[in-house]
């Protein structure tokens, strides 16, 4: 009996990514299933962002192939992206006076009426961030952590089947980034590949773990097989133990 093989809902063939003169990704090959959690893990400037950027096809790779949903990247109406990917930046533009609630609306909006439209499902995601006493306050008069989750809110509205977060948990003191990560881990079917900057957040929240050394070099795989101490080291260079526990290797980094 032979298994059938999962199209993957974002491919990567020998993608390479340049900035400033430098080779921040080289030939990266993989396929990321549906419903798997990616996270990407390396130190500043190593490419995480510019990576997410090509990934949501608002950046041309140097070299190499990106498919989504079986379709090359470059190939989607920016309508039709919209639908099947939602992106999450901390670069807000909040030039108008807007609400909480309007701003999450917006992504549901923005390519026409839709099944399951109307504010409720918009005060929904805004509630399940911890957002629901901020439904009619301005934007621009929010915290840098509140506006975040609202963002993420909005994201969520949007209702793809990939969603594409960078640094979804910044800004946020620990109960909220706790809240947000067990939100996003919750999804049912959808696809998530974000970046984060805390190693032990990323051990309990991933199924698959993408590290970038930002020399070119990347290792891909298993979150279990692809987060340990050893590779942790290299990576960000210092020095990483784990220990074992019931929800898995916590990590502790040296000092001194």
């Amino acid at each position: 009996m032979t298994m059938e093989r999962v199209q993957p809902l974002l491919g990567l063939r020998g993608v390479t990514l340049r900035a400033g003169g430098r080779t921040l990704v080289d030939a990266l090959d993989l396929d990321v299933a549906p419903g798997q959690r990616w996270v990407i893990l390396g130190a500043n400037g190593a490419g995480k962002s510019t990576l997410l950027a090509a990934l949501a096809g608002l950046r041309c790779a140097e070299a190499g192939a990106i498919t989504l949903a079986g379709r090359d990247i470059g190939r989607w109406t920016v309508d039709a992206l919209a639908a099947q990917r939602a992106l999450l930046t901390d670069r807000w533009v909040d030039p108008f006076a807007a609400t909480a609630l309007d701003t999450v609306l917006t992504a549901r909006y923005r390519f026409g009426p839709r099944e399951g439209d109307g504010p409720q499902r918009a005060q929904h995601e805004l509630q399940q961030l911890d957002c629901g006493d901020l439904l009619d306050h301005d934007v621009r008069t929010l915290s840098r952590g509140e506006r975040q989750r609202v963002a993420l809110a909005t994201a969520l509205a949007q209702d793809t089947p990939l969603l594409l977060l960078d640094e979804p948990t910044s800004h946020q003191d620990p109960r909220h980034q706790a809240l947000l990560l067990s939100r996003l881990a919750a999804l049912p079917g959808r696809t998530l590949v974000a970046t984060l900057h805390d190693v032990n957040a990323a051990a309990r929240f991933a199924t698959h773990a993408l590290l970038l050394s930002g020399l070119g070099h990347w290792h891909a795989g298993p979150a279990a097989e692809a987060l340990t101490a050893s590779r942790l080291s290299d990576l960000f260079g210092a020095r990483f133990s784990a220990v074992a526990t019931d929800d898995g290797p916590l990590f502790h980094l040296a000092h001194g």
